[in-house]
């Protein structure tokens, strides 16, 4: 039995148990509804354009976020692994800052910047920004030596060095990070939205709950599940595999 096949079973099983244990269930449908009814109002959304639109503005924001995360965390990783200076004061602090849930900043990001869309943004860039730095820096230092010092016996130095060893040296570890720090801003994206508003899936969470609709909530709920699912097993998965391919880790 292929793995996919376990799946679809599985997730077909967990379907009945819903459907039925919903129906014989002596709960409320606000409180308790049915997969058919939440599949109804997931479909309806989508029709109406009220969960395609939360889509939209909430994978805007991420990728737009995200994206920073990575550029900065690169770029803090580098100076970290760099020079030592910056390792034992800037380094020590991101480790710190790596251990602050990204969402226990959205006060100041209220402050800051006002309950709008740069909130949303900010706390989903310090979500991923931390762990893409420790992840980025950890790839830097191990680096073999030997490839080091091969490329220098060669002449290569400056942003060359960089490019043609460092890394594609690193790659392995900065694909780990981009993973987990995918993870860490979609959660707290969510959280954002959920809290800030502004439009988005979390948005749509908090106006199921206040409607008592959880249907719509539940609803959301699998979108944000199946978008998660979809970026870490197509996106990431494949572009570990591929890596792993090349360095020689697994075979074709």
């Amino acid at each position: 039995m292929t793995t996919a096949l376990r799946r679809i079973i599985f997730i077909a099983a967990i379907a009945v148990i819903w459907e039925v244990t919903s129906r014989f269930s002596s709960l409320p449908d606000f409180m308790f509804p049915s997969l058919s009814q939440v599949l109804e109002t997931l479909f309806n959304g989508i029709i109406n354009g009220q969960i395609t639109l939360a889509i939209g503005k909430s994978m805007g924001r991420i990728l737009l976020g995200f994206t920073i995360a990575i550029v900065v965390g690169l770029i803090l990783g580098y100076f970290i692994w760099r020079y030592k200076i910056v390792e034992d004061t800037l380094g020590f602090v991101v480790t710190a800052l790596q251990s602050i849930p990204s969402i226990v900043w959205f006060p100041l990001a209220i402050i800051w910047f006002g309950l709008n869309d740069f909130s949303i943004l900010f706390i989903v860039t310090i979500g991923a920004t931390w762990t893409m730095t420790v992840n980025a820096t950890s790839g830097f230092k191990n680096v073999p030596q030997l490839y080091q010092r091969v490329a220098k016996v060669y002449g290569s130095g400056g942003f060359h060095f960089l490019r043609t060893v460092i890394l594609p040296a690193s790659v392995p570890q900065i694909i780990s990070g981009l993973r987990i720090a995918w993870a860490f801003s979609w959660r707290a994206l969510m959280a954002g939205e959920l809290l800030g508003g502004g439009g988005g899936l979390g948005q749509l969470l908090e106006m199921g709950r206040s409607l008592g609709q959880m249907d719509l909530v539940i609803s959301v709920m699998i979108i944000i599940a199946i978008i998660g699912t979809i970026v870490d097993n197509v996106v990431f998965s494949r572009l570990e595999r591929s890596v792993e391919v090349k360095w020689g880790i697994r075979g074709r």
